[in-house]
């Protein structure tokens, strides 16, 4: 199956060294380029892409809003890509924001090609991508910007999980990879899969980066443990 991908970048160089890179893969076609989030959007209505790549920062409109137009389209507008944020070194600010928004993910600029080829396979795909660096810093900013954790509703909602699939969820939400996570409570890395899969399900969650930010919201992992 191909999947359809729109970059959505103010820098034109940018754009044309990820379209260039994509469109040489055989799975991957690209079905279109924007400079800000403005015309993104309206690209994305008119192509119906299964992935958008958006920058975070750009005229006009940013990423952030972007982003929240496409997953939470007005009524008659059922087509919702997946996004797949693109950020620099230091991570945006608003990152936490952008999770909340719907993104499966993050991708650093100055990745190396093929993480992007890959990243772009695991979102298309379903996934989340959520590299465990990007988590930790992900984890310095909410704690610098939201000391208390909501409570209420999403507590509740943990009740329904197995002590084993809390503590998954504890490790996913401090950044822990899979493999990481397996030698942490010595499971095999593909058992680990399936709890992180249940947990998803149970909690009725989209993906990895948005298990991140429940376990925050719920209260079950506080910023600075």
């Amino acid at each position: 199956m191909t999947t359809r991908v729109i970059i959505v970048d103010d820098q034109a160089m940018v754009r044309a060294g990820f379209a260039a890179l994509l469109a040489a893969q055989s799975d991957i076609d690209v079905v279109g380029e924007a400079p800000d989030g403005v015309q993104g959007v309206e690209l994305s209505r008119r192509t119906h892409p299964d992935l958008v790549l958006m920058d975070v920062r750009m005229p006009e409109m940013d990423g952030l809003e972007a982003a929240r137009r496409l997953l939470s389209p007005p009524p008659g507008v059922t087509h919702r890509p997946r996004v797949l944020m693109l950020t620099t070194f230091d991570v945006d600010d608003y990152v936490y924001e952008a999770l909340r928004a719907g993104a499966s993910g993050f991708l650093l600029k100055d990745a190396p090609p093929a993480d992007l080829i890959a990243a772009v396979r695991v979102v298309a795909s379903g996934d989340a991508l959520l590299a465990p660096s990007v988590t930790r810093r992900l984890i310095a900013d909410f704690a610098k910007q939201r000391p208390a954790a909501a409570r209420g509703k999403p507590a509740l909602r943990l009740k329904g999980l197995t002590e084993r699939e809390t503590e998954v969820l504890t490790l996913v939400a401090r950044g822990q990879s899979n493999t990481e996570i397996a030698q942490t409570l010595v499971l095999a890395e593909q058992t680990v899969k399936t709890h992180v899969s249940r947990v998803l399900t149970k909690l009725d969650l989209r993906d990895r980066a948005q298990a991140v930010v429940f376990a925050y919201e719920s209260g079950l992992v506080a910023p600075g443990e």
